[in-house]
């Protein structure tokens, strides 16, 4: 423990959560919920072509240091002091792939964002690599855990090589550095090309389909198999350990001791601590996670198998099974800046009701707007609306948006129950669109499951702050040690009522597959 005297709100815990629309900073009173200060500041993302996303990298860590600056200021202002901060942790938008030259830190490409599904003609040629003409996308699962899909960064690595001439020489001089976001922000704030720590966390290298699931090593087999050098890659070290040091500006001298993919730091931020406890996330994509303790489980319905998260280097491997939904909030984004159908986000629940109370037959909405993911994977979706009659109107789409985000969580939850051989019975929640009621009845009632929202807003940087002060022994990680009152929602729909809506949910999705061939 330090011996540093602190002023009244110390010691605090940093977190750095970079998100894919935005970053912010918050400081938390060490081993407790309370946030003292924060700053949020938004990030905009580039569209160069129809499925390309893509974000300045530049552009990310500088809002990431305005984000510290601000919140730091705050704090001066209510009276604290920089020395009360006494670690900092990242959490961060995960699989988004960034490479740099390691002689002018300067980036070759853009940052290709997670959702970005260029990538799609790499897989088709990574599949023709499969033996016996196979084709088969689970080749590699039984090394990573992962089926070979556009979604992950060690695929986008490879279309940067193979596309990307500066890339390609670069890897072969061995002046390219290659990193999720976590790895960009950590090498720059210790220093960069002024000895900058080339790192990640087994959490974020378990989204690459490079590291070895078992070993939490790089694979050879896998490096070879997507033809990418080991020297572009940063070590591999724990969730929560000390990795450097941040070199500059308000926080410097300050120790960088935690880091997790936003997923993975949202389990552990809503103390996901026990097997068996899962947690949805509700953002632009959705994405649950099943905490399966030190056992892999081998999903045999479309899910991931993934690092859940290392509390150490000398802590046991905590494993998950995943299920990921590329579009949930950002459908009612769509409904509102693409369709002209929703002014005002506030007004969801209010429309949703309405539509309910207007019997003009059920609308379902698969919104694929680039593939399926978890638990069918399918590249060639693409949205559709069904059920639509004469007396359909737009609040009818509304709520079918607001339903459809419910039942891809309840496709994830049942493939999670054949897995595990056991269904789950509670689901905690978090993300922006928890704040919907409706949303979470429906959940419980569509998924014939309890809700359980936690009163932390941020469960994904209270993660990386979790993180990070256990590295330093400002935390204390135990299930029980952190209590914080919770909002739950239980199913009111009859199981006949529930299973019906479900069947014509399946026969929507049925209509969505095959549309891109």
């Amino acid at each position: 423990m330090s011996s540093v005297k602190f002023s009244s709100f110390g010691p605090l815990v940093g977190a750095i959560d970079e998100g894919t629309s935005s970053a912010r900073f918050i400081l938390y009173k060490a081993g407790t919920v309370e946030e003292v200060a924060s700053y949020q500041e938004e990030l905009s993302s580039i569209f160069p072509q129809e499925g390309w996303v893509e974000q300045n990298p530049k552009r990310i860590l500088e809002v990431v240091n305005i984000c510290i600056s601000k919140t730091i200021d705050e704090l001066v202002s209510k009276g604290g002091r920089v020395t009360d901060v006494v670690a900092v942790g990242i959490t961060n938008q995960r699989e988004s792939t960034i490479v740099w030259d390691k002689i002018t830190g300067e980036p070759f490409y853009n940052s290709i964002v997670w959702l970005d599904v260029r990538t799609s003609s790499t897989i088709e040629q990574l599949l023709d690599q499969v033996p016996n003409n196979a084709r088969n996308k689970n080749y590699l699962k039984i090394l990573c855990g992962l089926p070979l899909n556009p979604y992950f960064s060690g695929v986008k690595a490879r279309w940067l090589k193979d596309n990307i001439s500066s890339v390609k020489k670069a890897m072969q001089a061995g002046t390219c550095m290659f990193g999720t976001v976590d790895t960009w922000l950590i090498w720059n704030l210790t220093g960069g090309i002024n000895g900058g720590i080339h790192v990640t966390d087994c959490t974020n290298a378990s989204r690459t389909m490079l590291m070895n699931i078992d070993t939490l090593k790089w694979d050879p087999v896998l490096l070879k198999f997507f033809d990418l050098p080991v020297t572009i890659l940063p070590a591999i070290k724990s969730s929560s350990e000390i990795y450097g040091y941040i070199s500059d500006g308000p926080l410097k001298g300050i120790p960088i001791c935690g880091c997790l993919g936003d997923q993975h730091a949202a389990l552990l931020g809503q103390m996901c601590l026990e097997k068996g406890e899962a947690k949805a996330t509700y953002g632009t994509g959705c994405f649950l996670l099943y905490n399966t303790g030190a056992t892999k489980i081998n999903s045999a319905h479309g899910l991931l198998t993934t690092v859940g998260y290392k509390l150490g280097p000398n802590k046991p491997t905590v494993y998950a099974l995943e299920g990921s939904v590329a579009v949930a909030g950002a459908a009612l984004n769509w409904l509102k800046d693409n369709l002209n159908i929703l002014e005002d986000f506030r007004d969801i629940e209010k429309i949703g009701k309405e539509a309910e109370s207007v019997k003009s037959g059920e609308v379902y909405f698969v919104p694929a707007f680039s593939g399926l993911y978890a638990p069918y994977w399918q590249a060639d979706a693409r949205g559709i609306i069904a059920g639509i009659t004469e007396d359909t109107t737009s609040n009818h789409i509304v709520r079918a948006t607001l339903e459809a985000v419910c039942y891809q969580i309840r496709d994830i939850l049942d493939a999670m129950s054949k897995d595990c051989k056991t269904p789950l019975k509670r689901l905690k929640v978090d993300g922006g669109m928890t704040a919907n009621a409706l949303l979470m009845q429906l959940q419980a009632d569509l998924a014939g499951i309890t809700v359980v929202k936690s009163s932390v807003l941020q469960s994904t940087a209270l993660g990386a702050a979790i993180a990070a002060g256990a590295a330093v022994g400002h935390w204390e990680v135990e299930a029980g040690t952190i209590n914080v009152p919770s909002k739950t929602w239980y199913p009111i729909y009859t199981d006949n009522e529930r299973d019906v809506k479900y069947s014509k949910w399946k026969m929507a999705i049925e209509r969505s597959l095959g549309w891109d061939n």
